[in-house]
């Protein structure tokens, strides 16, 4: 696939493709600066690949430049393809393609924030990252910016989008919120009931994650990649390992590959347990709230039994996993099933309450091509009719072994999000089943020694959606590690499922998206 995509797209563009380097199932395509926006153009809307990360790396010591990489996903060939222009370090400028690619715009603004690189004609220069108080000219992923530097504060105001027109009016909400939640800042405009505009603020939580990844052992980094977001700990440490595994070139153990995906799939199930009770907590529907949280509860405690950790850390490992699950395979099976039978009762007894289906019906709706244009990931997408799953459709730990479906609704409002993650929770634990009764005999890790120098892509479906890792390794050491995680994508499909939506079910949409602000914003 990559070979075939590589000569198509040297016919097409001709001397504008400068080099080809392919290593696994990824291809890395530097291109010529100028032909940025038509390259990535062709790609995304002429052979309809959607475009699922933009980062940039400071590579100035080796040639005095910057690389952006642009990274499309060929899900239905289990490829990538990785647009890679260079930027003179003296003049970092280059073309922004948010104009063509609307998935771009929060990519090329957190580029600019924290490299330094203007992306010349994008609609909406603002800062997305640092705040008014930080100073111009201090890009944080630069390599000369010593992570011990404290910067001056300094004067500044964000200027908000405003909706002008009789009877408009703003509601701020946030950043600091009713509920035990972490701070993001929402400004909706309305005029009267509906919401016609909604503006999102975040990155109060940035703790510069991509820096520390630079300034930590490899073993370390683990750790940090289970802390970016607390309740997706499992996908973010399999993504981080799988990514140095495959520089180094090593197959871990077939019994480890089945335990990491009954460690994933217990992260989705008590998750999306959490998620369906808060949406019946946001529509005050207690009693059904309660039945969920006890189910998530059950996991969380089973989690502990088997693991030793309620949110699954200290598992994952490079090279395989640190324990051995197998001693616990018929008490998980036997709780699975008491938790599936419950599980099937309540969804069957919260879609048959009226008031609760009028609640979150036709709500909150993200309609198919906003969800495409948008790169909308995870349940959310499947949601609204885009059949999009890591899992299968770029297979990695024990998938390929396994039969399982994606759960894929279309009205893409609160119930079809419902409806996909309740379908999803049933195969997660159809998933966990497969993997314990054929778990294989054998080693749960080995040992790896040096890593030699690379960079590869790791990723993974968490349960809000893909998270994606690239990881480059010189001398044994991280030297750029790019995290992204779903909620990245969904922030701001959240701006469009609101409109024409009363403010008082914002809170539904939201618990319905169920986005990661630590994750977001890292």
């Amino acid at each position: 696939m990559n070979r075939e995509f590589t000569e198509a797209l040297k016919n097409e563009f001709g001397t504008n493709i400068l080099d080809a380097v392919t290593s696994r199932n990824e291809t890395y395509l530097t291109v010529k600066k100028e032909a940025n926006v038509k390259i990535c153009d062709h790609i995304y809307h002429h052979l309809d690949i959607p475009l699922i990360s933009i980062f940039a790396t400071d590579e100035r010591k080796k040639d005095g430049c910057f690389k952006v990489h642009y990274v499309f996903s060929i899900g239905k060939g289990d490829a990538f393809v990785i647009i890679k222009i260079n930027i003179d370090g003296k003049s970092p400028r280059y073309n922004s393609i948010t104009h063509k690619i609307a998935a771009a715009n929060w990519y090329e603004r957190e580029i600019q924030d924290m490299f330094g690189l203007l992306p010349v004609g994008h609609p909406d220069p603002r800062r997305l990252v640092h705040f008014e108080d930080w100073p111009d000219g201090v890009y944080p992923l630069r390599k000369d910016f010593d992570i011990k530097t404290k910067p001056p504060r300094v004067e500044g105001e964000y200027v908000y989008r405003r909706v002008e027109g009789e009877g408009v009016y703003e509601i701020p909400v946030g950043p600091v919120h009713a509920g035990v939640i972490e701070p993001g800042h929402f400004r909706f405009s309305v005029a009267g009931e509906p919401i016609i505009n909604l503006e999102i603020r975040h990155f109060y939580t940035h703790k510069g994650v991509e820096k520390l990844f630079e300034n930590i052992s490899l073993d370390k980094a683990v750790f940090l990649a289970e802390r970016i977001s607390g309740d997706n700990s499992a996908a973010h440490a399999v993504a981080f390992c799988q990514a140095v595994e495959r520089i180094a070139g090593i197959d871990i153990p077939a019994r480890a590959k089945y335990i990491r995906v009954v460690l994933l799939e217990l992260e989705r199930v008590y998750n999306h347990l959490g998620d369906i009770a808060g949406i019946a907590t946001d529509v005050a529907f207690a009693m059904g709230a309660a039945h969920a949280n006890r189910l998530k509860e059950e996991i969380l405690q089973l989690n502990e039994k088997v693991t030793g950790s309620r949110m699954l850390r200290g598992m994952n490992a490079i090279g395989g996993v640190r324990r051995d699950i197998g001693d616990k395979k018929d008490e998980i099976l036997l709780k699975l099933s008491e938790i599936q039978h419950d599980f099937r009762e309540l969804i069957e007894y919260l879609m048959a309450i009226p008031s609760l289906v009028d609640r979150i019906e036709t709500t909150g709706r993200i309609y198919n091509d906003t969800a495409k244009g948008l790169h909308v990931v995870g349940p959310a997408a499947r949601a609204s009719g885009i059949d999009r799953d890591m899992r299968r459709d770029h297979a990695y730990a024990a998938y390929p072994e396994f039969n399982f479906k994606v759960p894929v609704q279309k009205a893409g409002d609160v119930n079809a999000r419902t409806l996909v993650r309740a379908d999803e929770v049933c195969e997660s634990i159809g998933l966990i089943e497969q993997a314990l009764w054929s778990l294989p005999d054998g080693d749960i890790k080995i040992n790896i020694g040096e890593i030699p120098d690379g960079y590869a892509l790791g990723y993974t479906e968490a349960p809000r959606g893909e998270t994606l890792y690239w990881v480059m390794i010189e001398n044994n050491r991280i030297v750029r590690c790019k995290v992204r995680d779903p909620s990245f994508c969904n922030w701001l499909a959240i701006e469009y499922a609101v409109l024409d939506n009363i403010v008082p079910d914002f809170p539904i949409v939201n618990k319905s998206l169920s986005l990661s602000y630590s994750g977001n914003d890292m």
